[in-house]
């Protein structure tokens, strides 16, 4: 006996309007009044499941959207910086316009805006650029499947296009590119990274970057040389020749006795007196230890209390405190010593060497200058700035420049920059899918009508407005970068197409007895 399918639908229309969507709704009313058709429930629960992955899909396609938005005013020359404030204690404010630190800063619930933020990630890791780009093509793509999905097609279609897609845009950049191995104007690789040039060491980690708020960023400079920002204590040399450096993360306290609730009862101020002496001995004898190296340097993560300092300056060596921690690893690494901790075997510990160590001034401040260290690419960068935010996001600009010509060494290829690589790909994408997308815009139409030429290089000058030959300006891209964003936006497309619905799983558990 077949019964009415109305009580059916109408908990499937409840249950869509609790989803907040409103076309599914209008749909099953229009079921509902068929009177003629009599759905099975194994029919009813087919739609159900079908409007139920159709609601995902479109969350999925609606937060990646969101995000793409949030980052394309971010893109170019002009592009717009975002204020991000903090929640926490402080309540801290960044200005900036990087792609990677915005995504690191958001806090996102939904799965598919995530899988933007990791591929972000993860190409800020491998190739240290294309950040945002990555996430606006991956956007951009999820935008043209909505409108596709929309009209009935199937994502596992889109999908194949894509991939074909993909693969023509990448062969397309593979039969441009061009090796600059012969070309020794590291420079010009940066021109769509950062607004300045840099031409020395390859070895990152070799590179010190220390920011100095005043002045202006013209201000900034590259130093020969590892540059640490602590000052010279009183009494200590200020200019050691032909130094020997002991880098160490030790305590240099006074020592006393560091059980948790000890107590030590005497019967007189003399006998504190002697407890007082031992202490004293005790680090005396931990700085004889320490001299009998044959330093002239000393350099420690922890505080140096007054008396080993007195007795650092009575043998002329130059005692410098609390550093931190990544600038004695930098002063390690450059000068080709070792951190060390204990001090009873003086043929067990590496020690650094560099040709001079001085006092500076930058600005109104006291640094410490080693040159002529070990590490001979050694270098320091001193950026300078009207105040903090100015000079975070100069350094995050130098990081993602400073990365590209790290690349460069390990792949030579390039291809030519101004938007020309989006160029070339949109051409033999519209050969092969025989249309021509796109907005009105003069540049782009500028360029459109250029692509066509046979060996055109045209793309655009930021400089004067105006569409460039690009191999004429000297203006590159790096292939491998261009090659991340393109594959990997790709590869996030496609992940979150196959989405057609989000489970939000069971909270773990607590054990017995937690």
């Amino acid at each position: 006996m077949a019964h009415s399918p109305l009580p059916l639908l109408i908990s499937v229309t409840l249950f869509i309007v609790e989803q907040g969507e409103a076309k599914p709704f209008f749909y099953f009313l229009f079921l509902a009044g068929c009177e003629s058709q009599i759905l099975s429930t194994s029919r009813i629960r087919s739609v159900t499941y079908d409007v139920h992955a159709l609601y995902h899909c479109q969350a999925s396609f609606a937060a990646a959207i969101a995000i793409t938005d949030l980052f394309k005013t971010t893109l170019g020359p002009k592009g717009m910086d975002k204020i991000l404030q903090s929640t926490g204690r402080g309540h801290e404010v960044t200005v900036t316009n990087d792609g990677a630190t915005i995504l690191k800063s958001l806090h996102i619930d939904n799965p598919a805006a995530k899988v933007l933020i990791d591929i972000s990630k993860v190409q800020d890791d491998e190739v240290g650029d294309g950040t945002t780009s990555v996430v606006v093509l991956a956007g951009e793509l999820l935008r043209e499947a909505e409108k596709l999905v929309a009209v009935k097609i199937h994502p596992m279609i889109i999908i194949s296009g894509y991939r074909m897609a993909a693969e023509c845009a990448r062969n397309a950049f593979l039969r441009r590119v061009v090796d600059n191995r012969e070309n020794a104007r590291l420079g010009a690789f940066c021109t769509t990274s950062c607004g300045c040039c840099y031409e020395g060491s390859i070895n990152l980690e070799a590179i010190q970057i220390i920011k100095k708020p005043g002045g202006s960023l013209k201000d900034s400079f590259l130093d020969d040389g590892f540059i640490l920002d602590k000052k010279i204590g009183l009494g200590q040399p200020k200019r050691i020749e032909n130094a020997k450096i002991l880098v160490a993360n030790t305590a240099m306290d006074t020592d006393k006795v560091k059980i948790y609730g000890a107590c030590v009862r005497v019967d007189s101020m003399s006998k504190v007196a002697e407890i007082e002496g031992a202490e004293k001995e005790k680090m005396r004898e931990k700085v004889q230890k320490i001299i009998a190296h044959g330093i002239n340097c000393f350099v420690n993560r922890q505080l140096i209390y007054n008396f080993p300092e007195e007795l650092f300056a009575d043998a002329g060596i130059l005692a410098i405190e609390h550093a931190d921690f990544d600038g004695i690893e930098h002063l390690a690494l450059v000068t080709g010593s070792e951190i060390a901790s204990t001090f009873d075997n003086p043929e067990s510990v590496k020690l650094g060497h560099c040709k001079l160590i001085e006092e500076i001034m930058i600005g109104e401040d006291k640094l410490i200058h080693f040159s002529g260290v070990e590490m001979g690419q050694a270098c320091t960068i001193v950026l300078r700035g009207a105040s903090y935010h100015v000079l975070d996001e100069a350094e995050r600009s130098l990081h993602d420049a400073l990365c590209v010509l790290s690349q460069t060494v390990n792949d030579t290829r390039v291809l030519f920059g101004g938007r020309w690589p989006e160029m070339v790909m949109a051409k033999e994408v519209d050969e092969l899918a025989r249309k021509t997308p796109g907005k009105n815009a003069d540049l782009v139409a500028q360029l459109r009508a250029e692509r066509h030429k046979e060996g055109c290089n045209a793309g655009i000058d930021v400089i004067s407005g105006s569409v460039g030959d690009m191999a004429e300006l000297g203006i590159c891209e790096l292939f491998k970068v261009k090659q991340a964003v393109l594959l990997s936006a790709t590869e996030a497309a496609e992940m979150i197409l196959r989405v057609d619905e989000i489970i939000t799983c069971a909270p773990r558990r607590r054990e017995d007895g937690m």
